[in-house]
């Protein structure tokens, strides 16, 4: 499909002719001779100044009507080219039926925590996080898959894509405290209803995965829940951390005990139940393959096809051609032939 980005550029197409009617030439010094004709006054030694600008005249000058015509082609080609001209190439992108999962992962201060050990290792609440999620993203093929994080503010890292290597790898450079040091669990439930409830009935999910306790933020988590629950939105919550009194955290490079990074796993339980979904704890090592099942028992959304235009810009013609006549033009630096009111021509 052939079209201009910009056909409101056609307007200069007059530009030629409000120029040459409202543009007025300065007026020449002129003096009447004894019988009565006008004539131009010369320059005393006209002959020695002609000899020394002397140029090559065109042994074949241009005609008033070839010239004037080379000129509106050069004009037209430019005004062209400043329209933009494009062929639209359709493609089309077939998708078939999947989910839509929007992951609300924790990235606060309390996930610095160390109260996991992987391999005699003591293993940071991230990076279990990164371990859990990173798997379940691999496995949901066919489906769309967004990020947010969270910690004192909510922010969209990723919209629901089907790339999921790229969620996976934004996921990967998630750092504590990137988004605060505080914990929205609400606002972060709130912004995934939000890019959700656009989305058909019946495939949309919030996987929240989170320490439970809510520090920061403008919307209570179970209020934001049960507006999820309104919007036919299911919310399964991962809980991460463990029930230890004393919890070894890293802080400014060294490692310090806390007393208050405590998990509240009985808030990720209701925020689940408020949503419709279900709870999971983290190290539960058949934690995915039951929010697996939980997932596939849903609707999935119908088989999208999305066709997009392609524009491939055609502008270089137009200008090719204004170029060519230029040079056609350049030919004949004199241009026309100009007439002189005696007669006779230049």
């Amino acid at each position: 499909m052939f079209e201009f980005h910009w056909p409101w550029m056609a307007l200069l197409l007059v530009l030629p002719l409000l120029v040459r009617l409202f543009w007025r030439r300065p007026a020449t010094e002129q003096f009447e001779t004894v019988e009565g004709l006008q004539a131009t006054l010369l320059h005393p030694s006209l002959l020695h100044l002609e000899a020394a600008f002397q140029t090559k005249r065109p042994k074949v000058p241009l005609s008033k009507r070839l010239y004037l015509g080379l000129l509106s082609l050069i004009w037209l080609s430019l005004v062209l080219a400043m329209m933009r001209p494009q062929w639209l190439e359709p493609y089309t992108e077939n998708r078939t039926a999947g989910y839509d999962l929007m992951l609300l992962v924790d990235a606060s201060h309390s996930m610095n925590a160390l109260d996991f050990t992987l391999d005699k290792k003591q293993v940071s609440r991230m990076q279990v996080v990164k371990g859990v999620v990173s798997k379940f993203i691999e496995g949901r093929q066919g489906d769309r898959v967004g990020l947010v994080i969270f910690g004192s503010r909510a922010y969209v890292l990723s919209p629901l894509t089907y790339d999921r290597k790229a969620v996976n790898s934004l996921l990967q450079n998630v750092v504590p405290r990137i988004a605060g040091d505080g914990t929205a669990i609400g606002d972060a439930l709130g912004l995934g209803v939000k890019k959700l409830r656009e989305r058909p009935a019946g495939s949309r999910v919030l996987v929240l995965i989170a320490d439970g306790e809510n520090t920061a933020g403008t919307i209570p988590p179970l209020r934001a829940a049960e507006l999820a629950g309104q919007e036919q939105i299911r919310i399964y919550s991962i809980g991460v951390g463990s029930n230890k009194k004393r919890i070894p955290i890293k802080e400014n490079g060294r490692i310090v005990t806390r007393t208050d990074l405590n998990f509240n796993e009985q808030a990720m339980r209701d925020i689940a139940e408020a949503g419709g979904g279900a709870y999971f704890r983290a190290t539960d090592t058949e934690a995915l393959e039951k929010i697996y099942q939980k997932i596939d028992e849903l609707e999935k959304t119908e088989a999208e096809s999305r066709t997009v235009y392609v524009p491939q810009p055609l502008y270089h013609w137009p200008l090719t051609a204004a170029l060519l006549l230029l040079l056609i033009l350049g030919i004949y630096p004199e241009g026309r032939q100009r007439q002189l009111k005696g007669g006779g021509y230049v």
